[in-house]
């Protein structure tokens, strides 16, 4: 640096930024915390608990209220909403915005929905 000249004071925010942590791989450690996802395997439903379910299936109605946990990528899913869509052709139940293929259902729970 030559005499007489004078640099301009860095910010607090400037010099900070020199000792922030470097990411070599942007999005690596977002890419590890979905690998360390433990996914479950689909558990196959006894012949008389999937006649329960289809049981209960048959008493939910529009607007109702229910809890449904369902599988969903390699994990068992809980919501609980308002049932906006039954479709006994597609097989298709849909609380609010999340479809749920009959298939995929292992309970469902709500006032009015007795035991199967």
């Amino acid at each position: 640096m030559e005499s007489g000249k004078i640099r301009p004071k860095m910010s607090r925010e400037e010099r900070a930024k020199q000792f922030m942590p470097f990411a070599a791989l942007k999005g690596y450690p977002e890419a590890l915390r979905r690998r360390e996802k433990v996914t479950v395997p689909r558990m196959e439903l006894a012949e008389e608990y999937r006649e329960g379910l289809d049981r209960k299936l048959r008493q939910v109605k529009k607007n109702d209220v229910i809890t449904v946990v369902f599988f969903c990528r390699g994990e068992y899913l809980k919501v609980t909403g308002m049932v906006s869509r039954i479709d006994v052709t597609a097989r298709l139940l849909q609380i609010v915005n999340t479809k749920i293929a009959f298939a995929d259902i292992a309970d469902i729970s709500g006032p009015g929905i007795a035991d199967g």
